[in-house]
């Protein structure tokens, strides 16, 4: 069976990784008034950050059915199954796009992935199951591997502004009040699917901190682990932060991400962020 692998564009894979493990890509769109970008296509992470400086906050949206079915449809011409990652369906739309779409082909065999998550956190799910397709690895073989991550997956984020999380309806209006009022930096983290609260901090610098202790934790019981820096336009700080971990934690591997324009757009700039999962 030769498996397809499908991942929409918050994830924030890397081109030349994208490219490298034969990952397809679907993108959500950003509306800024009557201009529609396509994310990580027509707007990268920095031209975001520095359109935003000037407009007002975007709106954004998920793929149009449509255009998962064209690409299933071709697909299908020289595969027999394709696995679509997508970030968690608790703030997005994407992956229930992908179910209704699965419906609507033939000749192919799709397996939706609800991460339950975004970035490249799930971008880790996508790279692992383009790994494994590429090994010749069963679709169901691949979908059990994706669900045993799961246990092991953790993603923990702060963001400096908490009105961008609350214009966008992921944190309500007397959470957005209360915390900018006595200048918290919450930790926020996905639970059953969306974004919670996980601990109130007063500060960036122990936010970051406490980051770095949960996945202490984590790592602690010697296996090999995969870990990501995520900012929001703060590349400088990203690199900075990773040299100090990977002296820390020299067992387990280090990358940096971004959030992107989507998920940027209801995080806001200056958010620093941290996931995590064990390596095959």
């Amino acid at each position: 069976m030769k498996t397809a692998i499908v991942t929409d564009s918050t994830a924030y894979i890397p081109k030349e990784l994208r490219e490298k493990w034969n990952i397809h890509m679907i993108p959500l769109h950003v509306i800024f008034g009557n201009e529609v970008y396509q994310e990580e296509i027509d707007l990268t992470w920095s031209q975001f950050y520095e359109e935003v400086k000037t407009k007002e906050l975007p709106t954004t949206s998920q793929p149009p059915i449509g255009q998962f079915v064209e690409l299933f449809e071709q697909l299908s011409a020289d595969h027999d199954a394709v696995i679509c990652v997508h970030l968690s369906s608790g703030i997005s739309g994407t992956y229930q796009g992908a179910v209704t779409a699965s419906t609507m082909v033939e000749g192919i065999k799709v397996y939706p992935f609800d991460s339950e998550i975004s970035c490249m956190v799930q971008g880790f799910y996508a790279l692992e199951a383009a790994k494994m397709a590429s090994r010749g690895e069963d679709a169901d073989v691949i979908m059990n591997r994706l669900e045993g991550l799961k246990r092991s997956a953790r993603a923990y984020f702060m963001v400096d502004d908490l009105s961008h999380l609350q214009r966008g309806g992921r944190l309500s209006s007397a959470q957005a009040f209360i915390g900018s009022l006595l200048q918290v930096k919450p930790l926020l983290h996905f639970e059953n699917k969306v974004i919670v609260p996980f601990e109130k901090i007063r500060t960036r610098k122990r936010a970051m901190k406490r980051m770095v202790d949960l996945l202490a934790e984590d790592v602690s019981t010697g296996e090999a682990f995969q870990a990501v820096i995520i900012h929001a336009n703060r590349e400088e700080e990203a690199v900075e932060w990773r040299k100090e971990l990977s002296a820390m934690y020299p067992k387990v591997e280090f990358s940096i991400g971004y959030f992107g324009p989507v998920i940027g757009t209801h995080l806001g700039e200056g958010s620093m962020g941290m996931g995590w999962m064990k390596k095959y």
